[in-house]
Order: C-alpha cells, then sequence, then structure tokens
C-alpha cells in the first residue's frame, strides 16, 4: 500500500470510529436491575448488526435476561494463531445528569475531545477493535489464522458475560488476547487481583444505657479491623511496592451497623456488617490471604467468649502478569513503535479487567486503548479523538503482527 493510500484509510477509519463511538454512546446501556431497558441489550444488538453488515459471522449469546455476549468471528481460511479482542458494551451509572456539562448519552465533540459515559470506558476502545477489523477486512490484508471479538456484558459488575465466554469453550483455543481499556495506549501487561469480602459481627441487641445486658457486635468489628490493617502492613512489608501495580491493599469501604433495620443511638445493634476491598499483585496468594483472615477471627474468639464472626468472599479474581516476550505483547509493542514513533511504556491496570478470567483460563493478554486512565466513571468522561484514531491503527497493527508471526 502506497504512502497516500495508508493516508486516505487512515482518514476513512478516523472517521469511522469516531462515528461508531458516537453511535454506541447514544445508547444507554447501563445496568439498572428492574429499569426497562436498563441494560446492555440495545448497545449489544446495534453491535451485532454492525457486524452483520460487515460479513462477519456473528453469535449472540444470552447471558441473563437482557444481557447478551456478542462474538463475532473472522477466520482467514488459513492455519495460524487465533487472537481475541475484547471490549465490553455495559457503562457504569452516570449519576445526576445536572452534574454534568454535557449530556452523558450525547457524545458531544467539543474542540478534540468527545464527551459521554463509555467514551473513555470503553466503547471508544470497542469502536477501535470493530474499526481495526472492518479496516483489515476491507483492504483484504493478508493474514492467517482467526480473530475472535468478544464483546460482553457486565464487565463494570461481576463480570458474568465473560464467565460465560470462557464457560462456552470461545476461549480454548485462543493464543493471545487484547483486553481494549483505556489505558492512555501504554502496554499494559500486569493487573491487581481483586477480593471482595463481606464481614459480619454478630452481638445482642440491647439498651445503651444498659450495656452490660447485651453483646456489642461493634467493639468485635473494629478489632477486626485493626487486625486486617496490621495484616495489610504486613504484607507490603513483605512485597514492597509492585514497580506497575503499586502496594497491595485491605481497604475497608462499607462499615454498617445494623446489618439490618434501622438505627437508633441508644441501641445496640445486633450485627455489624463490614465490605473490603481487597487489592492483591503478584507474589500474593488468595487462598493464603482467605486464611489469615479466618485466623484473625478465630484468634479474637479465643481471647473473647462473647465473640462470633464470619466472613464470605464474593468475588474474587487473581492478579495477572505476561512476560514482555509474550507474542500478544510483542506485536502489540511492536504496533506501538511503528503508530507512534516511539517506544512503548509498560505498565499495570490499576483495577481488574475481563482478561483477569481470560489470564486465569491460559490465555495470554496484553491491555491497552485510548483514554486517561484516571477519568473512566468521572462526570464529563471524555476521549481524545486523536488517541480513538491512533488505537485503531494500534489494534489493526498489532493483529496483522501477531497473526502474520
Amino acid at each position: 500500500m502506497s504512502h497516500t493510500q495508508t493516508e486516505t484509510r487512515k482518514v476513512r477509519d478516523r472517521k469511522r470510529v469516531i462515528s461508531l463511538t458516537q453511535e454506541l454512546v447514544r445508547i444507554p446501556s447501563v445496568y439498572r436491575p428492574g429499569v426497562e431497558g436498563g441494560n446492555e441489550e440495545k448497545a449489544a444488538y446495534y453491535v451485532a448488526d454492525h457486524l452483520k453488515k460487515l460479513g462477519i459471522e456473528v453469535h449472540v449469546e444470552e447471558v441473563e435476561p437482557g444481557r447478551p455476549n456478542v462474538i463475532g468471528v473472522i477466520d482467514s481460511g488459513k492455519p495460524g494463531p487465533t487472537l481475541l479482542f475484547e471490549g465490553h458494551t455495559d457503562v457504569v451509572t452516570e449519576g445526576d445528569h445536572e452534574s454534568w456539562t454535557y449530556d452523558p448519552f450525547g457524545a458531544e465533540i467539543v474542540g478534540e475531545r468527545m464527551y459521554g459515559r463509555g467514551t473513555n470506558d470503553t466503547k471508544g476502545n470497542l469502536s477501535c477493535m470493530v474499526t481495526a477489523v472492518q479496516s483489515l477486512l476491507e483492504d483484504q490484508e493478508e493474514w492467517s489464522g482467526k480473530i475472535i471479538l468478544c464483546i460482553p456484558c457486565d464487565e463494570e459488575g461481576m463480570m458474568i458475560g465473560i464467565k460465560h465466554f470462557i464457560k462456552q469453550g470461545w476461549a480454548d483455543a485462543v493464543d493471545g488476547a487484547i483486553i481494549c481499556e483505556p489505558e492512555e495506549n501504554q502496554v499494559c501487561i500486569a493487573q491487581r487481583g481483586a477480593m471482595r469480602v463481606v464481614l459480619n459481627a454478630y452481638g445482642k441487641m440491647a439498651h445503651g444505657a444498659i450495656s452490660w445486658s447485651g453483646i456489642n457486635p461493634n467493639w468485635r468489628m473494629a478489632k477486626i479491623i485493626v487486625e486486617l490493617e496490621k495484616l495489610e502492613k504486613r504484607e507490603q512489608e513483605r512485597l514492597g511496592k509492585h514497580p506497575t501495580l503499586g502496594w497491595p491493599s485491605i481497604t475497608p469501604t462499607i462499615l454498617q451497623s445494623p446489618a439490618k433495620g434501622d438505627a437508633q443511638i441508644n441501641v445496640i445493634p445486633e450485627q455489624c456488617m463490614t465490605t473490603l476491598d481487597i487489592r492483591t499483585v503478584p507474589g500474593q496468594d488468595h487462598d493464603v490471604l482467605k486464611e489469615e483472615i479466618q485466623q484473625i477471627l478465630d484468634r479474637l474468639a479465643k481471647d473473647d467468649p462473647d465473640f462470633k464472626a464470619d466472613y464470605t468472599v464474593i468475588e474474587d479474581r487473581p492478579w495477572t502478569s505476561t512476560e514482555k516476550d509474550e507474542p500478544v505483547v510483542t506485536a502489540t509493542s511492536e504496533a506501538v513503535r511503528t503508530v507512534l514513533g516511539k517506544e512503548p511504556v509498560y505498565n499495570g491496570v490499576p483495577g481488574a479487567t475481563d482478561g483477569t478470567f481470560l489470564h486465569v483460563a491460559g490465555v495470554p493478554i496484553v491491555t491497552i486503548g485510548a483514554g486517561d486512565r484516571e477519568v473512566p466513571h468521572q462526570i464529563d468522561e471524555y476521549v481524545d479523538i486523536e488517541e480513538l484514531a491512533e488505537t485503531t491503527e494500534i489494534y489493526r497493527q498489532a493483529a496483522l503482527n501477531f497473526l502474520n508471526s
């Protein structure tokens, strides 16, 4: 392809990715249980129809009512590796509309930015991956193997979409995956793990003026939290600060007492509940951490005959780490060099993505995409238009690098 043809293609792809991002952002896909249309269904079917128009084989699988996964399959007809692109359709709540400067579902372009919920996380990057594949097909680029587009629901929730995708066997033959998330086009080769824990301390309800007639669960929960802080410090001293993921952490996020019913200032509650957001880094074993939490409860119970507490892990997402010489990483790194004309910046993902479960399934992953890393979930979420164009080109080149390696 000549230089002129290449520049013409880039202009074409730029217009397409802007248009597709706007179309998707204008379809609200916040999961709102019990609210009509409060799910990913309309956005998912829009993408499915778009892929069908491109001649791509499309599968729509309903994970829960109104919450479908969309899978696109492009087979070159020649033996070779299988590359997966992954980008979700759901977005987080927009919050208070009046707090926004721009319509959260308007996809308004002001200067060089597009504003709206999902522009950054991650409908912009979903549009980049679809546009990149469309470009490859239209230009009849030579490549071998297969591309799978995984467009799941519920990444912002309990990640039921990617779990279903894996359970259905779609990831079984995948050789590498590019997770399309807002990472400022840094090549992210690690992700923090996450455990969501619910702790309960139990007592006996009583009058606050006659405290000796009850058992106060708040004192017991306070002791648990102090011991958890000590555990966090021990883990930080043991592991140090990870070069891309930062410190491991144990963070109490919700403290609710009573756990059920109304609170009253002169009533000792029957139960106190705390949630923990535990973030892990390479070198930590989640099963060991669970044992450490149980040991804390056992020690406190040994010293206090009235102590009763338990915990439940409601979500468990292990950390990930991919070597720089893994083919999907080298293909992506070389694409960054080609498109941006500079050495890639290697980093880690501060939160968890659907890539966590692909990693557990044995798929090497790399996370990269357009958008400021600190903008997701904020009021006036935005993405830079030029970054969308660059990311489309990076995805396109990374696919060619990987599938022709």
